[in-house]
This record gives structure tokens, C-alpha cells and sequence, in this order.
């Protein structure tokens, strides 16, 4: 009888993920782009608070959005209406983008004539995370409606990212939502998470949110 062979393949699977996400960051510093990857779950209020963000700064930068979904376009124009170059992306039912999806949202968009480029990932707290897409820095997006429970259920977003966005703030007295609580158990897993919160509805708060990308542009 032959002797089994057992032996282990040590290549990390995200490897090649991570070169071609490094690439993108090389890419991206050339032509003087700062990337920015948006992650939440669906409904948090992703473009609505990109919308705004654009109404805020389009005096003064040149943004582009990469509007990742299963399907449909509405998000783009929502986008485009607002003042912003956008480009849709279909995944085709795939529930996160990698490095090289986000290249070629990237390239399809055009980063020649930007300043600040979203990509407005698939709306997913767990998926998105776990993939490197070559963005300067990551943001999440919570909903005061989705409560102030999410870093419990779901700790690795939390973890990860660089800012986190509590939307919706004008309707908080409406639900039993405590900011006190959702800043100490995101800073629990996260020490150095900067937290703003917004209404894109009143545009309270955005002004800490558009002060802090456009020093991240100057980095």
C-alpha cells in the first residue's frame, strides 16, 4: 500500500487580493485620489449620507462614487443628481467586492479629474469586511434605527474600520437608542474609532464628517 501524503498549503488565500489592493493604493496616490471604502447594512442610509456629503464639499472637491449592487441603477442617479461622478456596478448576486472588482470600478469611473472616490459596498456587515479593496481608509455606516446593539452581534466591522457614521440622528427620540452605549462597545473593539454622528435630513454633524475627509486628502 502506498504511504499517504499529507502536506499543507501555507499561501494565504487573500494574498493575491492584497498585492492587487496594494497596486490599487499606488495607483490611487498617483494620480492624487483618496479612496474611501463604505460598508453597512442594507437601508443605513449609505447614499443618502453620500448625497449630502457631496452637496457639502462639491465647491470645493471633485468626488466620485462606485455604487456596488445586485441590481438596479437608482443608487448612481441618486448620486449623479447630487452633483457627483458615479458609475454603477452590478455583483451579480456576489455579497462583497474585492480588489480587483474595485479596480475595475475604479477604472470604468475615471480618477484622472477626482479628488475623493467612494466605493458604496454591498450593503453587508459581515461579507465586505473580510475583503482589502485598496482604499486609503474604511468607514461603516449605522442606522440609530438598527439600534445600538451592532457591535455586539457583529464586532469584526467595528474593528476594522477607521470611522463610523451613526445616521438618522433626527429620529432618535423615536427609538431606544442610547449614543453613550454604542461609543463605548465600538470602543471596546476599536480604541481608536472615530465615531460622527449625522442626519443627512438636517445636516447636523457634518461638518466634523467633511472636516475629517478633507484631512484625509491632505494625507
Amino acid at each position: 500500500m502506498n504511504e499517504l501524503k499529507v502536506f499543507t498549503i501555507k499561501k494565504n488565500i487573500h494574498e493575491d487580493n492584497k498585492k492587487t489592493a496594494n497596486e490599487t493604493r499606488d495607483f490611487l496616490k498617483r494620480h492624487g485620489a483618496c479612496f474611501i471604502n463604505v460598508m453597512s447594512s442594507p437601508g443605513s442610509g449609505k447614499t443618502t449620507a453620500l448625497a449630502r456629503t457631496i452637496v457639502e464639499l462639491k465647491a470645493q472637491l471633485r468626488i466620485g462614487v462606485i455604487e456596488a449592487d445586485v441590481d438596479s441603477d437608482v443608487d448612481a442617479r441618486a448620486i449623479m443628481q447630487a452633483g457627483g461622478k458615479a458609475v454603477q456596478m452590478h455583483t451579480d448576486g456576489l455579497c462583497h467586492l474585492d480588489a480587483t472588482m474595485a479596480r475595475g470600478g475604479l477604472e470604468e469611473l475615471g480618477v484622472e479629474d477626482l479628488d475623493l472616490v467612494f466605493l458604496e459596498n454591498i450593503g453587508n456587515l459581515i461579507c465586505p469586511v473580510a475583503y482589502d479593496v485598496g482604499a486609503a481608509k474604511s468607514v461603516a455606516i449605522l442606522s440609530v434605527p438598527e439600534g445600538d446593539d451592532k457591535p455586539l452581534k457583529y464586532p469584526m466591522i467595528f474593528e476594522k474600520v477607521d470611522a463610523l457614521i451613526v445616521s438618522k440622528i433626527d429620529v432618535m427620540p423615536h427609538f431606544d437608542f442610547q449614543m453613550r452605549l454604542l461609543e463605548e462597545r465600538a470602543r471596546k473593539l476599536n480604541e481608536d474609532i472615530l465615531i460622527f454622528p449625522l442626519s443627512a435630513k438636517t445636516g447636523e454633524g457634518f461638518s466634523a464628517w467633511t472636516d475629517w475627509l478633507k484631512a484625509q486628502i491632505k494625507a
